[in-house]
C-alpha cells in the first residue's frame, strides 16, 4: 500500500483526508498521462476516461474536481453518473476507455469517500501507475525519463471535453439482463440497495427478468448510504424478507461490488456459502475450470472442509478481492471471492459484482429447483467471532514478537479444528481479529486473549 492509495483505492474522510484538490490533481495526472502515452505511440487522440459515482453528497464534489483536472490536461471525461463499481469496470473494458474511475467508499459511512481506478481492461490499476500518481501528489514525479515539477495545461482546442454517458450505464444493465438464463416469474425477490449505486440498476434488471421485486434501501439522499441498510446491516434485509414472505433476498453495499443473501427463512447466506453452492453447481455441469475455487484467509474454515468433501480444490489468498482476482487470473480459475460477498465470476467480470452474483444465485436455485436454504445448508460452518480494535500504529502492533508468539500458541491450541486471522485493515486504523473454533465459547475466549494483548501493545507504543 502507498501513502494515499490502499488495496481499494484512495479512501478517507471527504474534505479532510480526501479533498477536492486531491481529486483535481488525480484528474490532472490521468488526463495528461494517458494523452501523453498515446502521443508516444503515434496517436493524436486525447485520453478517454469514464467516471462513475455512488450516492454520497461528496461524490459530486469529487466528480466535478476530477473532471476539471482531466479536461484541464486535455482529456475527455465520460460521465456514467450514479452507478456501481462493476459497471465502471465493464464499460471501461468493452468501450475501450484508457481507464475508469469510481468515486465511492464502498461500505463506509457517507462521511467517507474514495477514488477507485481501473485500467483499460477493467482491472484494478497497476501499482506502477498508482505510484506515479502518488509521486505527482507529492510533487516529485519522474516519468518518461524526466522530472515534472508541474504538468502542462491544455490550451485552445486541446482543452478536454465532458460527455454525458448515461448510455454506458444502460448498456451495462442490458448486459446483466442478457445473463439471466432463467425466467424469474413467480419468484418473490427482495433487494436491499444500501441507498447506494445499485439503487439505479438492480430493480430494473430483476423486473426485466420477470421477478416479483420488492426493494428497500432505495431512497438515497446523499447522507444515508449504508446507514442501517445493505450488506453491512443485513438484519434489515432479514426482516424485510420475513415481513413480505419473500423467497429470497439480496443485499448490496454502497457501490454494489458485494452481495450477501438471505434465504426464505430469514437466515444469512454469506459469500462463503455462495462460493460453495455455486462452485458445486459449476462442477456438476463441468464448468469448474481447474476444479478449483479461490478464497481468502478470512473464509470460514468450514468452507474449505466442505469443498474438500465435495471433491473441489481451493487456493487461499490474502484478504482482498485484488488478491483473489490475481490468483484467478494466474490459474485461469472461474470463481473466487470473499466471505463479505465480493464474488468474482471471471468469465463475465474482472471485479466483484453484487448484482451479477445475485443473478448467479438465482440461476443455481432455479436450475436445481431448490430453495436457497437447502443449497446453502449443505456447507458446514464453524462458529466465527470477529472484532476490530482501533490502534495508533498498525505496523508496530502487528510486528510485535509478543503478539506473534501468542498467535502461534493459539494456532497450536486449535490443532487444525479452526482458524485464526489477525490483520491490519487496509482502509482504517484498526487491527481485525477473527477466530473460528469448534464452539463459539472457545472462539470468544481465544479472541479476547488476542484483543486484550493488541490493546495493551497499542498503549505501550
Amino acid at each position: 500500500m502507498g501513502k494515499y492509495f490502499g488495496t481499494d483505492g484512495f479512501r478517507g474522510e471527504a474534505g479532510t483526508t480526501l479533498t477536492a484538490e486531491h481529486a483535481f490533481l488525480i484528474g490532472r495526472f490521468l488526463g495528461w498521462y494517458y494523452t501523453e502515452c498515446k502521443k508516444r505511440e503515434g496517436s493524436e487522440e486525447p485520453a478517454r476516461i469514464v467516471i462513475g459515482k455512488d450516492t454520497r453528497r461528496s461524490s459530486y464534489m469529487l466528480e466535478y474536481s476530477l473532471v476539471g483536472g482531466i479536461t484541464a490536461s486535455g482529456g475527455e471525461a465520460f460521465l456514467l453518473h450514479v452507478t456501481t463499481t462493476p459497471s465502471v469496470s465493464y464499460i471501461t473494458r468493452v468501450d475501450r476507455f484508457d481507464c475508469g474511475v469510481m468515486i465511492t467508499a464502498s461500505h463506509n459511512p457517507f462521511s467517507d469517500n474514495g477514488i477507485k481506478l481501473v485500467n483499460h481492461l477493467g482491472e484494478k490499476m497497476d501499482d506502477e501507475t498508482i505510484g506515479l500518481i502518488e509521486d505527482f501528489l507529492d510533487h516529485h514525479l519522474h516519468v518518461f525519463d524526466q522530472d515534472w515539477d508541474t504538468l502542462p495545461f491544455a490550451t485552445g482546442d486541446a482543452i478536454g471535453t465532458t460527455i454525458d454517458y448515461i448510455a454506458g450505464r444502460n448498456r451495462y444493465i442490458g448486459y446483466l439482463i442478457s445473463l439471466g438464463v432463467y425466467d424469474f416469474r413467480g419468484v418473490k425477490v427482495g433487494l436491499d440497495c444500501a441507498n447506494g449505486g445499485a439503487w439505479s440498476i438492480a430493480k430494473a434488471v430483476f423486473n426485466a427478468l420477470g421477478a416479483d421485486t420488492y426493494v428497500c434501501g432505495d431512497k438515497p439522499n446523499g447522507l444515508n448510504i449504508n446507514r442501517n441498510v445493505g450488506s453491512t446491516h443485513i438484519e434489515n434485509l432479514q426482516n424485510f424478507v420475513l415481513e413480505n414472505r419473500l423467497d429470497v433476498g439480496f443485499a448490496y453495499d454502497g457501490d454494489a461490488d458485494r452481495c450477501l443473501a438471505v434465504d426464505e427463512r430469514g437466515q444469512v447466506v454469506t459469500g462463503d456459502h455462495i462460493l460453495y453452492l455455486y462452485s458445486r453447481y459449476m462442477k456438476e455441469r463441468g464448468k469448474l475450470i481447474g476444479n478449483t475455487v479461490v478464497a481468502t484467509a478470512q473464509s470460514n474454515f468450514g468452507l474449505f472442509q466442505s469443498l474438500q468433501e465435495a471433491g473441489i480444490e481451493t487456493v487461499k489468498t490474502d484478504v482482498g478481492d485484488k488478491y483473489v482476482y490475481e490468483a484467478m487470473k494466474q490459474g485461469g480459475y472461474r470463481i473466487g471471492g470473499e466471505q463479505t460477498g465480493h464474488i468474482i465470476f471471471s468469465k463475465y467480470a474482472t471485479t466483484g459484482d453484487g448484482i451479477l452474483t445475485s443473478l448467479k444465485v438465482m440461476q443455481a436455485m432455479l436450475a436445481k429447483k431448490k430453495k436457497l436454504s437447502e443449497l446453502a445448508g449443505e456447507m458446514r460452518v464453524y462458529p466465527q467471532v470477529q472484532e476490530s480494535v482501533q490502534v495508533k500504529d498498525k505496523k508496530a502492533v502487528m510486528e510485535s514478537e509478543e503478539l506473534q508468539d501468542l498467535l502461534q500458541k493459539i494456532q497450536g491450541e486449535l490443532s487444525g479444528n479452526g482458524s485464526l486471522l489477525v490483520r491490519p485493515s487496509g482502509t482504517e486504523p484498526v487491527i481485525r481479529v477473527g477466530v473460528e473454533a469448534e464452539t463459539k465459547e472457545q472462539a470468544e475466549a481465544l479472541k479476547e486473549r488476542i484483543t486484550e494483548l493488541v490493546r495493551d501493545l497499542d498503549e505501550r507504543n
